[in-house]
């Protein structure tokens, strides 16, 4: 058993610990992490920290080893009697169910479609940008980041603009319940805290989509929603409750991993200076810019598998039924993969960054990520001149996503 903590959340609202990773990976790649109580929350079994590229890429190419649906993909084990329900999440099936309703969802999130979309993307960008610009200085995800990705992706999805602050209460809900600033906290009649992730608490998040749902049946639109409650794939289509877990699925991780990896990049940039002016004096490095940040600060900071099987990875055995949490806040930095990881390179090629996944699970959304990045900062390096720190950064109170809750910011 190792004694690094890479469980606490409250260690990564100090920033991702780059040397305990880096001693995990150098001397326990696989490391079993205690699962202790924290705050409120309950202690769980413990896990196998995974934390070298190699592995952590061999864990989400083997569904058949470590499996999404056993357990989900949460460190926190669901409860029991919400795991049936939770698996009806693509995000947290195996093949070959997997299979079917990727087919469906891939018919319609198709690259033309999204890139019809460019244009307004690009126009809010500059609305929101531009309205700080006379100030000399934002909180740049209070007033510019956190509602880019969220207003993109209701418009993508056909929300009513009366109903989209629903979107980001709810996506705080799921993402930030650790977090002091953003916890909605609701307690059983023991007085311990609700899994925020459990149906029961995200009821009207499910009854808006059932309802937005069948608002598109009676009267479709050019968006996603419309789309996917159409979709047919081999003569199904989607039922009810699998609508209701796509709703969820967008609404919160389409939402958060640009909500996190924007601010995350401009931080890259202000501490990188001379990488930051190499970019804003030429444009053409843009895209492989958009990469490295990714690289750099991974906007989901874990995920979690299964064993099916009894297995050995790293040199350790693992038991059928264990907890495998691989870690890309550490893999990103594996000095094995990617040399000089800690020099950020608006250049870097190659870049085989894991942050969209990898294997059957890659993320479908990571066109639409990688867009909407590349036209924020491409207005953001036209419309502002360079930028510094102008107080203390905060990031989100997670072990899950790597948020930058404040990044206050003056040019």
């Amino acid at each position: 058993m190792s004694d690094v903590d890479v469980f606490d959340p409250r260690v990564f609202a100090r920033g991702v610990p780059h040397d305990e990773l880096r001693r995990l990976r150098d001397s326990e790649p696989v490391a079993w992490q205690e699962e202790h109580e924290v705050l409120d929350w309950p202690s769980g079994p413990g896990y196998w920290a995974v934390t070298r590229y190699a592995d952590v890429k061999h864990v989400l190419r083997t569904p058949e080893v470590f499996s999404s649906w056993l357990g989900a993909t949460q460190i926190r084990d669901p409860e029991p009697d919400d795991l049936t329900f939770i698996r009806r999440m693509i995000l947290n099936m195996d093949p070959p169910e997997h299979n079917r309703l990727r087919r469906i969802v891939a018919a319609v999130f198709t690259r033309r479609r999204l890139e019809r979309s460019a244009e307004q993307i690009a126009e809010r960008a500059r609305a929101l940008i531009g309205a700080v610009v006379p100030r000399g200085r934002c909180d740049l995800p209070v007033e510019v980041t956190d509602d880019f990705p969220l207003l993109n992706l209701a418009d993508l999805i056909g929300v009513p603009p009366r109903d989209r602050g629903l979107l980001l209460k709810w996506t705080n809900r799921v993402i930030g319940y650790q977090d002091p600033e953003h916890a909605e906290v609701v307690r059983g009649p023991d007085g311990k805290p609700l899994n925020p992730r459990s149906p029961a608490l995200l009821a009207d998040m499910f009854d808006y989509a059932q309802e937005l749902a069948e608002a598109k049946r009676r009267d479709p639109a050019d968006d996603l929603m419309t789309a996917l409650v159409q979709a047919t794939v081999d003569g199904r289509s989607l039922d009810d409750a699998e609508l209701r877990m796509f709703f969820f699925l967008m609404v919160i991780a389409g939402n958060d991993t640009v909500r996190s990896a924007l601010p995350g990049g401009v931080l890259a940039l202000v501490q990188n200076p001379a990488e930051y002016r190499r970019l804003r004096a030429d444009s053409s490095l843009l895209p492989s810019a958009v990469e490295e940040m990714l690289r750099w600060h991974p906007p989901v900071l874990t995920f979690r598998r299964t064993a099916a099987v009894d297995t050995e990875l790293g040199g350790q055995r693992i038991a059928a039924g264990d907890k495998v949490v691989v870690y890309f806040a550490s893999a990103h930095y594996d000095e094995r993969q990617f040399p000089d990881p800690h020099r950020f390179d608006v250049s870097r090629t190659p870049n085989d960054h894991l942050a969209f996944g990898q294997g059957p699970h890659l993320c479908l959304g990571a066109h639409f990520g990688r867009l909407q990045m590349r036209v924020f900062f491409r207005e953001f390096l036209t419309m502002l001149p360079e930028v510094r720190l102008d107080g203390e950064v905060r990031r989100l109170t997670s072990n899950f996503i790597n948020g930058v809750t404040h990044l206050p910011l003056r040019w």
